[in-house]
């Protein structure tokens, strides 16, 4: 998992990523390309 200093760049990547907030951090989850996930 990548920690990146901007999600939107995570959300350029790849059509079907969504970010998600859970708690104090954001993260970015891809269901069809897991490998673009990322937290912030």
């Amino acid at each position: 998992m990548k920690v990146l200093s901007s999600l939107k760049s995570a959300k350029k990547r790849s059509t079907s990523v969504q970010l998600v907030r859970r708690g104090k951090r954001v993260y970015a989850i891809d269901k069809k390309n897991p490998r673009f996930k990322a937290k912030q």
